[in-house]
């Protein structure tokens, strides 16, 4: 695994960081590859908590070498894409634990993408979310075009893929695109505190709801109250839903194990 992408435990927790400081965490495809990899087998890890090192999370996708010296570079980045950066998203939405992002300066293009597939977004305040592709006359990719308008309203969306524009964290937060929003000197220690309190957590339960949200966007409301049902027979059949039940009876704190 490329050094790009630096993998550690912290106890019920997978920490991923993204490891091209000098480059703000600009990543090549090999990046997203990296991540994917890590998160293939999470070694009994309940949460995962993805990070950039040094002051941005990701400027972006680096595709320059790949791409812009070719004879179609189109070609090029759009197996970038197909190959390296969208498999990465997809193993992250199929995860069975839940997912927190710790963003501190840019988090721009793919970065954005990334950022904002987990399912907590926790941002420093000198975080900030771009969208810049209009500017080079490019399009969205990394499942902006399908995440932005779920998360922020077609208008919204428009504004930030249209316009090209910074959108702070404190404006994110207005809008619902992030969960938190921390100063910079904070945002370590808050960001692993929620990926640790999730790690604690009805693991098989998480992962239910985060599957179940997922299918919801896309069903009607009858389909999606019936695979609600089908759940939570299958989280009432884990061993954190036994206990649940049992501490509930017993009017104690639940005691939950991930299974």
């Amino acid at each position: 695994m490329t050094d790009q992408v630096l993998v550690e435990r912290r106890g019920d927790v997978l920490v991923l960081t993204l490891n091209r400081p000098d480059r703000l965490n600009a990543a090549p495809p090999a990046m997203f590859v990296a991540l994917r990899e890590a998160l293939a087998d999470l070694g009994g890890a309940r949460a995962v908590l993805i990070q950039g090192q040094g002051r941005a999370f990701c400027s972006g996708a680096d595709v320059a070498g790949v791409a812009l010296g070719g004879d179609d570079p189109g070609a090029a980045v759009q197996a970038a894409l197909t190959d390296g950066y969208n498999p990465a998203l997809l193993a992250i939405a199929d995860l069975s634990v839940p997912v927190v992002s710790a963003v501190r300066g840019a988090a721009a293009g793919i970065g954005c993408s990334l950022a904002l597939a987990a399912d907590f977004c926790v941002a420093s305040d000198t975080a900030y979310f771009l969208q810049a592709f209009v500017n080079i006359g490019l399009v969205p990719d990394g499942g902006a075009t399908w995440m932005l308008p779920r998360l922020i309203g077609r208008s919204r969306a428009y504004e930030m893929m249209m316009l090209g524009e910074r959108v702070s964290a404190v404006q994110a937060h207005d809008w619902g695109l992030v969960h938190q929003v921390v100063h910079d000197d904070m945002l370590d220690a808050r960001a692993l505190a929620l990926a640790e309190r999730l790690a604690a957590g009805p693991t098989v339960a998480l992962g239910l709801m985060r599957r179940a949200v997922h299918r919801a966007m896309e069903s009607d409301y009858p389909t999606a109250l019936t695979a609600e049902a089908a759940a939570q027979r299958a989280a009432l059949g884990s061993d954190d839903g036994k206990e649940g039940a049992q501490a509930f009876l017993q009017k104690r704190s639940p005691t939950f194990t991930g299974r």
